[in-house]
């Protein structure tokens, strides 16, 4: 193992609290690496290694893990081949980064009603160019400040310094990369690792959007997890569930509906696992805060995701990883490092990406707890504590790019995804005896009953 991966790598796992010699286990293909100031392709090993190692500690026997530096680099961006068909467009046309009075803004407009309150407080036409001249007569703070309220998605852009010197920066900073609290006695123990594919049976409940929670559920899913992802009713993301959907079902209920929380309810009583991303306090407002999730389901394993953290005024913001990296400062120090004259994020969402193997990693921990003593346990991570990880082992800057997807990336045969045939990367990574892999092709949202 590299010495710039070791570091990273170990950190992370130290605080899983598993056997501190599985890291021994880990093999790196390659040398393959994104171009950025920070360390990319080593955070994208590190986090696809632990994730692994988790699955081989599950299973026992110490097997091999083997992690390919491009394509861990690939699968931190996008994984899909279309024949004969095209992707949507990942981003909204008027999202971006803007120049504003004092600085820089970077606005997230995907969903609809980001969308329309980024336009409701700039009070200008839904074009670009009318979004860039109404930005530029805000302080970038101010603005940032009036779309959040406005229940909109805007993130000012920080230095390193001014982060670490923020109240929320200060917050995310004391937090652990995985906050770790235990649970409710197993109700119903029986569950055990299969050989070859280990989580075979293991029932994952999703409730997850854009990249990191998916990213998560999609790892378990490739070793065998039945996964059943949740979305309310008219909820879409099209420029990422070509991705982010392989090996799962697909389903929606509406949570302030009765039928549908009963029927969410009876779906959480026989999972094992639910992974959630869901803001601080949202769960909580629908009558499904922690307590209750463990009296729903006792012995439940919850995995949950925020952007900003669990502690400090933004604990409730809206975020994304392209937002994130504005506020951390990541963006900034890119900026500065390429002497240029806009906000120079990472060449991937590699905060999205490695959160959520880092998602897939607390799954795996509290599955050989739960098989130890009997109990579950509630974690919880952020993207914004996965960027102190990502900035504390800055090491030196790649500049070289990394070529796309090729055809010896891929793997054999054709995935009959909803929108048409595609060809996908092959895995990032191989555990000895337990391959990688997907049962499930693509699809929609909603596609199945719940």
């Amino acid at each position: 193992m590299t010495p710039e991966i070791l570091p990273i790598l170990t950190e992370a796992w130290q605080a899983l609290g598993l056997p501190d010699s599985a890291p021994g286990r880990l093999e790196i293909s390659g040398d393959a690496r994104l171009p950025s100031y920070f360390p990319v392709t080593p955070l994208a090993v590190a986090s696809i290694g632990a994730a692994c190692l988790a699955v081989s500690e599950l299973t026992g026997g110490a097997p091999r893990v083997v992690v390919d530096t491009r394509l861990a680099s690939l699968w931190f961006n996008w994984t899909l081949v279309p024949q004969g068909w095209t992707l949507p467009a990942a981003w909204d046309p008027i999202a971006g980064d803007y120049a504003a009075a004092d600085g820089w803004i970077r606005l997230h407009t995907n969903a609809p009603h980001h969308h329309a309150a980024a336009l409701a407080v700039l009070g200008c036409a839904d074009t670009r160019e009318a979004v860039a001249q109404a930005v530029a007569r805000w302080p970038a703070q101010a603005l940032e400040q009036a779309v959040v309220e406005a229940k909109g998605c805007a993130a000012a852009m920080h230095t390193p310094e001014a982060w670490r010197a923020h109240p929320q920066g200060q917050a995310v900073r004391a937090e652990p990369i995985f906050d770790i609290r235990p649970g409710t006695a197993d109700a119903a123990p029986g569950w055990e690792p299969t050989p070859g594919r280990p989580l075979t049976g293991l029932r994952v409940l999703d409730l997850t959007r854009v990249l990191a929670g998916p990213v998560a559920t999609r790892f378990l899913a490739g070793y065998g997890a039945d996964v059943l992802r949740i979305d309310p009713p008219g909820w879409g993301e099209p420029g990422v569930v070509p991705e982010v959907t392989l090996g799962k079902r697909c389903a929606r209920l509406d949570l302030r509906d009765p039928a549908g929380r009963a029927r969410f309810e009876a779906l959480l009583s026989r999972a094992d696992v639910l992974v959630h991303g869901y803001r601080a306090g949202a769960l909580e407002g629908l009558g499904y805060g922690p307590a209750e999730r463990q009296a729903l389901r006792p012995g439940l394993i919850d995995v949950s995701l925020n952007a900003y953290g669990h502690s400090g005024p933004w604990r409730q913001r809206r975020g994304f990883d392209s937002l994130v990296q504005m506020s951390t400062g990541i963006a900034e120090a890119g900026m500065r490092w390429k002497q240029a004259d806009r906000p120079t994020p990472l060449p991937v969402q590699a905060l999205d990406h490695a959160t959520g193997y880092l998602m897939a990693a607390a799954v795996l921990r509290a599955l050989i707890a739960r098989r130890r003593d009997g109990l579950g346990s509630v974690t919880r991570l952020s993207l914004a504590r996965t960027a102190f990880w990502l900035m504390d082992h800055r090491g030196e800057a790649s500049t070289a790019p990394l070529p796309g997807l090729a055809e010896a990336d891929l793997a054999p045969g054709i995935e009959h995804t909803a929108w048409g045939p595609a060809r996908r990367a092959a895995p990032p990574a191989a555990i000895a005896g337990a391959p990688m892999g997907w049962a499930l092709a693509a699809g929609e949202l909603g596609a199945v009953e719940a």
